[in-house]
């Protein structure tokens, strides 16, 4: 069996690598299947599954592209509601993966279909639970994205994040590894900490939001307090990875169309286009177009232009 996270600093993201006799499973991919594919290919593995814990606000999954590629079968949880082909687990399923397999924990709350993926090794011990945004190293999954207006709350998310946690992943031993969704720097909770893995048994310890001595209450109300503004992108970030979207391929083609002096002067002056200056800001201070903005070729540029 391997387990590898591949990390993704300027969005502060965790996808991750589970491989088992010859067949491979991705946990939240990226949209960029090729880092995916690649690694699968140095094991000489077939990937099986595209395993999603939920719908994703902060970035444009590549669920799609790698079962385009690949044939696998893309994976959600209880609820989802995908607008393409997908297998929708119940809660306890287990899929098999070479020898280990992986446990379908249904861990509502940031979303309503947030799922925690269990990995049990080849003795059925368990080894590592993959949480998604329900639970960070230092933190939670922020429970006011997924509201609707006179149907569901921040503060019903935030009830069921609780008992998901108590319920689904507090009873799990203490070694068991926790591979969250984030690390710190993410926009999806607030206290995240620098690592971006560790052990259960030290999460029961040190995250706020697994006080065993936290009411439901104290829970909702502590959780809640201190949320910034989510970007505006969110929501469509959550619709495109729920309805679907354009091959990266053909997105890639139709966005490299090189203009001309006088075609990039009309479509500015014109109001056109957004001009976005990606140069380093020693250079933008010297002179830019009125108008243009600022971002970096940065750790700033994927959460802001991305």
């Amino acid at each position: 069996m391997k387990v590898e996270q591949i990390y993704t600093g300027c969005l502060a993201e965790a996808a991750y690598y589970i491989e088992s006799e010859g067949e491979a499973a991705i946990i939240d991919p990226l949209r960029e299947p090729e880092p995916y594919l690649e690694r699968a290919a140095a094991d000489g593995a077939q990937i099986k599954y595209v395993l999603e814990t939920h719908f994703h606000a902060d970035f444009v999954s590549g669920h799609l592209e790698l079962a385009r590629k690949t044939g696998a079968t893309i994976v959600y949880g209880p609820t989802a509601k995908p607008e393409f082909d997908a297998h929708i687990a119940e809660d306890g399923e287990i899929l098999r993966l070479g020898k280990v397999s992986i446990e379908v924990l249904h861990t509502p709350g940031h979303t309503l279909e947030s799922t925690t993926y269990l990995l049990r090794d080849e003795n059925g011990k368990p080894y590592a639970i993959f949480t998604g945004d329900t639970l960070f190293l230092g933190d939670v999954g922020r429970p006011d994205l997924a509201i609707k207006p006179g149907e569901l709350t921040k503060e019903d998310l935030a009830g069921m994040l609780y008992d998901s946690l108590r319920n689904k992943i507090m009873p799990l031993p203490d070694d068991v590894i926790v591979y969250p969704g984030h690390g710190a720097g993410s926009a999806c909770g607030k206290k995240m900490s620098q690592e971006t893995w560790g052990f259960l048994g030290q999460q029961k310890r040190t995250n706020y939001a697994l006080r065993p001595d936290l009411t439901r209450e104290e829970f909702i109300r502590e959780v809640l307090t201190g949320l910034v503004e989510p970007p505006q992108y969110f929501p469509k970030d959550a619709q495109l990875n729920k309805q679907g979207y354009a091959p990266l391929d053909e997105v890639r083609t139709r966005g490299v169309k090189p203009l001309s002096v006088r075609a990039f002067k009309a479509a500015w002056e014109g109001e056109k286009a957004l001009v976005i200056d990606t140069r380093h800001q020693d250079e933008f201070v010297k002179g830019f177009l009125p108008g243009s903005i600022f971002i970096g070729l940065d750790d700033n540029f994927a959460p802001w232009v991305g």
